[in-house]
């Protein structure tokens, strides 16, 4: 009998059959279902993150709108309700008005400029409280954003397009022109 070569522990070169080559997914199917298992709890757990997220989207997404409308609601009672403090500093000049007109026939002329006196003292302080100030520029230079001229008179003494008289006081609310004061204005030279 013919003596076999022993068996090699390597294989020989150029033998098609001695280099086998694996694809990537060998690794997995080589490892078994333990891959497969890890893959498919991975799978679980990131949907279970994913509908968490879905959730606190909706939860927050509910949130703003309830937000939303809530402020909504504050700016309406805002709008509706925004003078009633005012208007009640108010009050005590009407009161002040109707009694002086329910003892207009009975009371004398400086009773009644007192009154008149005690009365314009609570719109001031009305006005004060809420912010609402006069404007009152005379002897200031002439602004056309906070003044309006009623006419221009000569004047020896006052600069040349300064308020030499104010007709009708303006108002201001909080620094925010509400009424121009309309004044008389120096003319300059001519």
């Amino acid at each position: 009998m013919p003596e076999r070569e022993p068996a090699s522990s390597h294989p020989a070169e150029g033998d098609p059959e001695s280099t086998t080559v694996l694809p990537e997914s060998a690794g997995v199917r080589a490892t078994g279902s333990v891959d497969i298992q890890q893959l498919e709890l991975a799978a679980q757990k990131a949907q279970a993150e994913l509908q968490e997220f879905r959730e606190r989207y909706m939860r927050t997404v509910a949130e703003l709108d309830n937000v939303r409308k809530r402020a909504a609601r504050e700016v309406e009672q805002a709008h509706r309700f925004g003078v009633e403090k005012f208007a009640a500093e108010l009050l005590p000049v009407l009161d002040s008005l109707e009694l002086a007109i329910a003892h207009a026939d009975t009371a004398d002329a400086a009773s009644l400029a007192a009154g008149q006196e005690a009365t314009l003292k609570l719109l001031a302080r009305a006005f004060e409280k809420f912010g609402i100030s006069p404007v009152d520029p005379e002897g200031e230079p002439f602004d056309p954003e906070r003044h309006e001229a009623m006419a221009m008179r000569e004047s020896a003494t006052a600069e040349p397009d300064s308020v030499v008289e104010v007709v009708q006081r303006g108002y201001e609310l909080n620094g925010r022109l509400l009424r121009p004061a309309r004044v008389i204005v120096a003319r300059g030279a001519g």
